[in-house]
């Protein structure tokens, strides 16, 4: 058996981008490895309640995203403009990132980093001569088996060559964000040259080691097109912490009556909270369902709210998921995935980004309904879907049944297992 290794992990963003390194680090940590967590102090009680060491940068990205211009941009789901915004407020933690990483990486075997670290990851271990590792939750590689996560519609005649194509672009927006806000941060701290403009994915740090995707074989069956050394592992699912219990109004209402839908957009903030409650509130009322409204970074709730509604507050999806009749959401990966895992339906309103490919692949496995965009969102629309969701017996088991085999798998146990035979 190798031994215990050493290793920092890179993780910034909202609590999606965040809590399946949590996860991550959880299992290595219980596999004896030593892990250092750096990512922003929003989330500092979740990264610590799981056990694991933090270092913690001074961002709050919660109230970057509740800016009215980061809301515009976002809810406004253009792909370009939110991008843009994300980017301009990324420079404010490239430095940083650079830095406290780099203090954080001292002594480490290996540094791991999903895409919001990559540059900066990538960096660090090349500054340092250790190994990187790549470990994503959303897939990057290109393949002619779907379409990149940031062009889903290029699913056109010739698919092989317009799937290539949508891999590209989409890793080239993802660096160039990357590259724009940590380039000066990469030179001026770590003293390297300015990383390549065309990316490092074909660099020998990029592949040299493994390259592990936190997804489900289930939902993306691995492309016979990717080279032996990229690992689809199943989900990285951390828990609720121990002694975690949920609120007794939560309970209670639970108990009160039908199973409810749940409605939440997690970290998508929105410029006008109760503009977008009245048309969630007029969406249940068409059809009197029940339901538990997660407020999240758009402030959802804000108003008088009907007895058969109920406003929470950050509740585990792992615990919540499971007992309600469907889930309303922005198609982040990580929502997507927490609602698959339940065997729930799903009806996803994405924003932007990479939402849009979630909501497609979600409606063609027929575990939910087409995917409703945002900035075309309407009650009726939302009503109609739920009720499609709810009644629907041929997508309530699909769900079922793709919940069940996702459940079957251990995604965190493999990736430990791979990580941990990592060596420079």
């Amino acid at each position: 058996m190798p031994s215990p290794i050493q290793l920092t992990i890179l993780a910034v963003g909202s609590r999606g981008d965040i809590q399946p390194y949590v996860a991550l680090g959880e299992g290595l940590q219980r596999a004896g490895h030593g892990v250092r967590v750096v990512t922003n102090k929003d989330f500092e009680e979740l990264v610590t309640s799981h056990g694991l060491e933090i270092r913690p940068l001074d961002l709050q990205i919660q109230a970057m995203m509740q800016s009215r211009e980061a809301s515009l941009a976002i809810e406004g789901g253009g792909l370009i403009a939110s991008f843009r915004k994300l980017a301009e407020m990324a420079k404010e933690g490239a430095r940083q990132l650079m830095q406290t990483g780099l203090d954080a990486a001292r002594g480490a075997d290996v540094i791991v980093a999903g895409f919001g670290g990559m540059l900066a990851g990538a960096s660090i271990a090349e500054k340092l001569g250790i190994p990187f590792v790549q470990a994503y939750n959303v897939p990057l590689t290109p393949t002619a088996a779907f379409p990149g996560v940031l062009f889903p519609w290029m699913s056109v005649w010739p698919r092989s060559l317009s799937h290539r194509l949508s891999h590209w672009l989409t890793r080239q927006i993802i660096w160039q964000m990357g590259r724009s806000t940590g380039n000066a941060a990469r030179t001026e701290i770590l003293g390297l040259r300015p990383a390549p403009l065309r990316g490092m994915f074909d660099s020998e740090l990029f592949r040299s080691g493994p390259l592990l995707y936190g997804l489900s074989p289930s939902v993306i069956p691995r492309p016979s097109d990717w080279a032996p050394n990229i690992h689809v592992t199943g989900y990285w699912f951390a828990e609720e912490p121990q002694g975690w219990r949920p609120p007794e109004e939560l309970t209670a209402f639970l108990s009160r009556g039908p199973a409810p839908v749940y409605i939440g957009f997690g970290s998508m903030s929105s410029e006008k909270p109760e503009a977008t409650t009245r048309l969630l509130l007029d969406a249940l009322k068409t059809h009197g369902r029940r339901a538990i409204v997660h407020s999240g970074w758009a402030g959802l709730g804000s108003e008088a709210l009907p007895d058969n509604v109920l406003v929470v507050g950050s509740v585990p999806h792992s615990w919540l998921f499971p007992r309600v009749s469907a889930i309303v959401h922005h198609g982040g990966a990580g929502t997507t995935a927490a609602a698959i895992r339940a065997g729930v339906p799903s009806i996803v309103v994405p924003f932007h980004g990479d939402q849009p490919f979630w909501g497609q692949l979600t409606g063609k496995l027929g575990i939910g309904t087409a995917p409703l965009p945002r900035k075309r969102l309407t009650s009726a629309k939302l009503a109609a879907a739920i009720e499609r969701a709810l009644t629907s017996e041929a997508m309530r088991e699909n769900a079922a049944k793709l919940g069940e085999r996702v459940r079957s798998e251990d995604g965190v146990a493999r990736a430990v297992e791979l990580l941990g035979q990592v060596r420079a």
